[in-house]
């Protein structure tokens, strides 16, 4: 079981992987902030991001979030994973990274509008520029 429910790596758009704790029910939520995907499990090993999004605590935001009745009800959720991030700067820039990744259905901000749009936060942009100007000579 600790196989299927302990831990999950989900990777960025910038090539970083992240490292998720994969939990059920309430008391697995930590008491801190961090990092937070609603995921639809497929035949056991097949997952699917609906939600990502960010908190400054855990048990507050998720527990009667508004957001875990869409997704458990009409897209079929049946996880929460969560990574504990403790700076606010590093929430949104890991939150921005997997959204851009993924593109989850329930998410519809920092989608990219374009094939310009390059991402907000520094860092990420920076690796977005250097990818994009290594695949230009590709495009055709």
């Amino acid at each position: 079981m600790i196989l299927l429910f302990g831990w999950h790596t989900w990777w960025g758009e910038s090539g970083r992987p992240y490292r998720f704790n994969i939990t059920l029910t309430r008391k697995g939520l930590p008491d801190e902030g961090g990092i937070y995907i609603f995921v639809r499990r497929r035949f056991v090993f097949f997952l699917e991001p609906l939600y990502i999004g960010k908190a400054a605590n855990f048990r507050s935001r998720l527990i009667g979030h508004e957001r875990w009745w869409e997704a458990w009800w009409k897209r079929g959720a049946t996880e929460r994973h969560v990574m504990v991030v403790k700076k606010p700067a590093d929430r949104a820039r890991v939150e921005e990274d997997l959204i851009r990744n993924y593109q989850p259905r329930m998410n519809d901000i920092l989608i990219p509008r374009g094939a310009d749009d390059a991402p907000n936060n520094k860092r990420l942009r920076r690796w977005w520029k250097i990818k994009r100007w290594f695949r230009l000579p590709f495009l055709t």
